[in-house]
């Protein structure tokens, strides 16, 4: 069977046994700040295990797009050394949410695996967990696996749990002997199931659901338990196609005789053919994630993209391919996952960019890394070591872009190691400094006790057609400050697809609450308040939002639909939506576009945008089913999660999406639309900034003030006022540059004077003077036209400037390799007793400090200085 038949049958074999077919979610979880990467099959389905989302049915399955290439799930070293590990992969995947349990999942596994794909029963294992009796017995009852086949094992091994606390469960394993001596049984400690040994492969683990384990560690039961359940698809894919490798399976001998191709090389599947592996893999985890809106860039994901692709790229160069060659892998890997992710047909083009624009950056310092590294390898060496320090190892990645497990992987092929501890300080010590306060927004009611007022049915959304109602408060829960709110029917939209949550009243006779945020937890539509007036109660309530609010809300979120379809007309299909936020007073745009736009593009975006308002096109907006929404040409976007039935809004012939959002009813009633900013704001990925309505007629409003006003003062019409200011400019700079001359050479002729000032000592002439200069440029120029006249010696100069103190030392070569005086060296010591710090060149360097009253008797000190450095 191909792997298409083998992913196909396990889906329609649950189908047949009434399970719902689910889209595999995408591997960048969008939604779910606890993840790089979704990792497993259940990621999606966390909230129903939490008890915060209610499934949509009741038994669940499909083929989930993985990544495991960090914390306790890195698989990273592991590719390419062995035959079944990789960074992406596809899971398998049947769910029972509270409907059958374990008798049935274990009826099913067994039934697939020896009816269907007619594995031999004899050459199956089960393991249960230790205590798992009833496990143990249905695997005894309800199979015909051997008996001794049925293994026990602890909870290394058998025991699932989504976390420190939360849902878990044991599990039970179903491992396959692909063979060997047969003398060794799967209970051998050191050869069998759950070792090492590379013979008893694990399938399928079957997760069953029972307990809640809470903060003190306790378990209780779950009042409805459920079965998570995970066969990885390349190890089935492989055994099934009876090979011994995942690498020779149809999923990866088109990508592996692509790279053969390409290099030059034939593919080895011994350890000569570890570079084609690595490759391989890689491409595959590169070319979905950047599918799912992932960007290669210096922090999270988009680093661990980073690392992977230069890992890839010095493979590549194992090769001989020292060009960018990763990029032309990717329609080979889209034709032969194209079939099962059609998302990735849509974006090949994209995909390419994106890693071949990566690729040209690191192939820019990789030569000089290299060098650096070979030099470093060489020292140490020379000195009898045999390890890298970290020093070394953070320089390669600070400055060349070297990921550490790329440097490792360097050093390991030299026989070195690595300092990872000191690495790992400099990085601590760098991301201290560097990072910045950004906290992801937190809900203030998770994990909190609701008060429930009335059972039921609750935050059913109204407020498409109804900004008002009447409706009664279904939960309450109080805080210090604030009282929160969910109803049983609401009108405030929460914050969802980029549109912030509604504001306005919640109120009755008797007590008046005023909406600060509305967001989705879960199910529930929270409202956060505060009471302005009366006592708290529950009587029946009103609902009002912020009409007026709301309707800036709207125009800029259509807005945002039409400038979407804009772009794409602009600057071409590529361009897809990597983020957005719509408030009532502005819009943000996120796309990935990998030039700066032009004006000319800007103005055209603008443009078309009014010229789709002008037409006031009514909003068509529909429901139906997600294959349908997108065979009609719906927009989906990353990050969103959508069921079977989804929304669509439409404006006229030029703008459709799936949307469920608030809009206007026709694009006129947007009225105006101005672009404010184009900027980039990630690698591949730009950001506009826009406004409508009257704040976009206010910001033209004043924008024509300030164009008036400058007319008025350069006496100019509208047309010249461009070419009049450049001309000011132009002669300002000629006007700074004359000064600077002039100041330069009345400095330069101070020079001469005080050059009989300097000194010999030990060999070297040295000269520290106190000059008056403008700037620190100025500085700079009189240093290198004293070192000049000088021909050899060491020169210090420092000046006041702006009220603070400033030095410059230059150092002619013969003194720097005669003496091994370094300018930089001696300003970090000048800057310290500035009370500041320098840096520089061995030839020239400054400094800089705040203790101005110490630079006479630090100019002063330079000859003593020196003398002690010359001993």
């Amino acid at each position: 069977m191909t792997s298409q038949e083998i992913r196909n049958q396990f889906i329609q074999f649950f189908q047949d046994k009434n399970h719902k077919f689910v889209r595999s979610a995408g591997v960048v979880p969008f939604d779910d700040p606890t993840l790089l990467f979704t990792n497993a099959g259940m990621n999606q389905f966390k909230g129903i295990f939490l008890e915060t989302e209610t499934a949509e049915h009741s038994r669940a399955v499909n083929s989930q797009k993985c990544i495991r290439v960090s914390g306790k799930h890195n698989d990273l070293e592991e590719v390419g050394l062995d035959t079944y590990h990789h960074t992406f992969f596809e899971m398998l995947g049947n769910w029972s949410f509270g409907d059958y349990y374990k008798s049935e999942a274990i009826q099913w596994a067994w039934e697939l695996f020896t009816d269907v794909w007619r594995i031999p029963k004899d050459k199956l294992y089960a393991t249960v967990y230790k205590d798992d009796d009833e496990a143990f017995k249905l695997w005894e009852t309800l199979t015909d696996i051997p008996r001794d086949h049925i293994l026990r094992f602890g909870n290394k091994d058998n025991f699932w749990e989504m976390g420190e606390t939360g849902p878990c469960g044991p599990c039970s394993e179903i491992h396959v002997d692909v063979g060997g001596d047969p003398s060794i049984h799967g209970s051998h400690p050191e050869l069998g199931v759950n070792t090492d040994s590379p013979r008893f492969m694990e399938l399928w683990n079957l997760v069953f659901i029972q307990y809640f384990r809470d903060q003190a560690g306790e378990l209780t039961e779950l009042p409805n338990k459920h079965v998570d359940t995970g066969a990885g698809f390349e190890r089935v894919v492989a055994y099934l196609q009876g090979k011994d490798s995942n690498y020779d399976t149809d999923l990866f001998t088109p990508i592996l005789d692509e790279i053969s191709s390409l290099s030059g090389i034939a593919y080895e599947s011994d350890e000569q053919g570890m570079a084609h592996r690595v490759i391989a893999d890689h491409a595959r985890m590169l070319t979905f994630s950047i599918s799912d809106g992932a960007i290669p860039s210096n922090d999270g994901r988009g680093y661990v993209l980073r690392r992977i692709l230069r890992r890839a790229a010095r493979y590549g160069r194992n090769l001989g391919m020292n060009d960018a060659f990763l990029y032309k892998l990717v329609p080979i890997v889209v034709a032969v996952m194209g079939g099962a992710y059609p998302e990735l047909n849509e974006r090949v083009a994209y995909i390419q960019k994106v890693i071949k624009s990566e690729e040209d950056s690191f192939s820019q310092t990789l030569g000089r890394g290299l060098q650096i590294f070979s030099s470093m390898v060489k020292d140490a060496k020379s000195a009898g070591q045999t390890s890298l320090s970290g020093e070394n190892v953070f320089k390669l990645y600070d400055t060349f872009g070297f990921p550490v497990d790329l440097t490792s992987l360097m050093a390991d092929e030299e026989d070195f190691s690595v300092d990872l501890e000191s690495f790992e300080a400099l990085m601590s010590s760098q991301r201290d400094k560097a990072r910045q306060a950004t906290q992801l927004k937190q809900t203030h009611t998770q994990g909190s006790d609701w008060t429930i007022v009335m059972a039921g049915e609750h935050s059913e959304f109204l407020g498409y057609t109804h900004p008002k109602l009447d409706t009664t408060i279904a939960q309450v829960m109080k805080s210090d400050k604030e009282i929160y709110v969910v109803l049983t029917q609401t009108p405030f939209y929460a914050e969802s697809g980029g549109q912030v949550g509604d504001t306005g009243r919640i109120y009755n006779a008797n007590m008046e609450l005023e909406v600060l945020d509305t967001r989705r937890e879960g199910d529930s539509i929270v409202h956060e308040t505060k009471l302005v007036s009366g006592d708290f109660n529950t009587d029946s309530v009103i609902a009002d939002i912020d009409s007026q609010r709301r309707g800036d809300i709207i125009r800029n979120h259509s807005a945002t639909h039409l400038l979407n379809a804009a772009l794409r007309k602009i600057l071409g299909d590529h361009v897809k939506q990597a983020g957005s936020l719509v408030d009532d007073k502005h819009l943000r745009f996120d796309f990935n576009h990998f030039e700066k736009m032009t004006t000319e593009e800007i103005n055209e975006a603008e443009r078309l945008v009014n010229a789709e308002i002008r037409k006031n096109n009514s909003a068509s907006i529909r429901n139906m089913s997600f294959d349908e929404a997108r065979t009609e040409g719906a927009l989906a976007f990353f990050g969103e999660k959508y069921g079977d039935e989804v929304r669509t809004v439409k404006f006229g012939e030029y703008s459709h999406e799936l949307c469920g959002g608030v809009h206007v009813q026709a694009t006129g009633d947007i009225g105006y639309f101005r672009i404010e900013s184009e900027a980039a704001i990630a690698a591949g990925v730009r950001r506009i900034e826009a406004v409508t309505g009257k704040i976009a007629e206010e910001n033209a409003r004043v924008e024509r003030s300030a164009i008036n006003h400058l007319r008025h003062l350069l006496t100019s019409d509208v047309g010249d006022l461009g070419e009049k200011t450049q001309h000011l400019m132009d002669e300002k700079k000629a006007l700074e540059k004359q000064v600077k001359a002039l100041s330069f050479d009345q400095a330069a002729s101070i020079l001469t004077d005080i050059l009989g000032n300097s000194q010999s000592i030990g060999g070297v002439n040295v000269l520290s003077e106190i000059v008056e200069v403008t700037d620190t440029e100025a500085l700079k120029d009189l240093g290198s036209e004293l070192i000049r006249q000088m021909k050899s010696g060491l020169g210090v100069l420092g000046a006041v400037i702006d009220g603070s103190p400033y030095v410059v030392c230059v150092v002619s070569d013969d003194v720097i390799a005669q003496h091994k005086l370094k300018a930089g060296d001696i300003v970090r010591e000048l800057g310290q007793k500035l009370g500041g710090g320098g840096g520089g060149k061995p030839q020239m360097a400054t400094a800089g400090g705040k203790d101005t009253a110490a630079l006479n008797s630090v100019i002063a000190g330079v000859f003593e200085l020196i003398g002690d450095r010359l001993g």
